[in-house]
């Protein structure tokens, strides 16, 4: 009888340690491809950013009331719990998100199997891309004509176009500022990256495609590690000074809010 006891509890160890270890989500095979949402939600210093409808006050003591954010993103890549890194395909990596148009979100398909644990991303377009000429750039430069995101080829994307009216202590009427920031060909280079780490990692199946909630603070466009005064100008579009100092405030915008793994992308 002992014995029988004896193999019984054997027998019930066995598949206990067998069903934790199925359940055991790190050792869960991840197979195929999926796809990754990239949510960018943007915001004024914690709240929510509503165009031409409320005001946020920055260091400076200037009002702003923003009527247009709109900036490029590309060059996306992400890298696994491993450290190997997938990058997106360039013919198909650059997207530009507009909040007044309401397109806020990147799709990455085809991304491969895996637990990706950060994600790099460009804002603007790198010179490897713009050398190849208004030939080489496919969709993406038409779409950016629609959305105001060009000056002309030969002056190159506005990776950032960010405008609005504005008061100050010395400016009391309503007065309207454009930040219109990008590379100017070759001779001004202001493309940057920047690199974001997940709290939970990503996982992409062909049963998982995550969606990556990204905080987008555009307060750190002017108010940033470098402060921009609107009084001491409104308008900032060509600038050798001003604009490098704005591409680094807008490579610190971005941040993680959380990361949501599901089997349904469509929400």
């Amino acid at each position: 009888m002992k014995s029988f006891y004896k193999i019984s509890f054997l027998l019930f160890l066995l598949v206990f340690v067998s069903s934790c270890s199925s359940d055991d989500g790190g050792i869960v095979e991840l197979t195929g491809k999926g796809m990754v949402k990239i949510e960018f939600d943007n915001s004024m210093d914690g709240d929510d950013l509503l165009l031409s409808s409320s005001s946020y006050t920055n260091s400076q003591s200037e009002t702003l009331t923003v009527s247009r954010l709109n900036y490029i993103v590309s060059n996306f890549s992400l890298t696994d719990e491993y450290g190997n890194i997938f990058s997106y395909p360039k013919d198909s990596g650059y997207f530009i998100t507009s909040e007044e148009s309401g397109n806020t979100e990147v799709v990455l398909s085809d991304v491969p199997a895996g637990r990706y644990t950060s994600m790099t991303f460009g804002i603007g377009v790198d010179q490897e891309k713009y050398s190849q000429g208004a030939e080489g750039q496919g969709d993406f430069l038409t779409v950016a004509e629609e959305t105001n995101m060009m000056w002309s080829w030969q002056a190159g994307y506005k990776f950032l176009n960010f405008e609005g009216t504005f008061t100050s202590p010395t400016v009391t009427d309503d007065k309207n500022f454009k930040i219109h920031m990008g590379s100017h060909g070759s001779s001004l280079d202001n493309y940057k990256e920047t690199t974001l780490t997940f709290d939970t990692q990503a996982l992409v199946s062909d049963d998982l495609s995550p969606i990556i909630h990204l905080v987008v603070d555009a307060s750190f466009i002017l108010d940033g590690i470098n402060k921009i005064s609107l009084t001491e100008q409104a308008v900032i579009m060509v600038s050798e000074e001003k604009s490098p100092k704005i591409a680094v405030n807008v490579s610190n915008m971005f941040s993680v809010d959380h990361v949501h793994n599901g089997n349904d992308i469509s929400h």
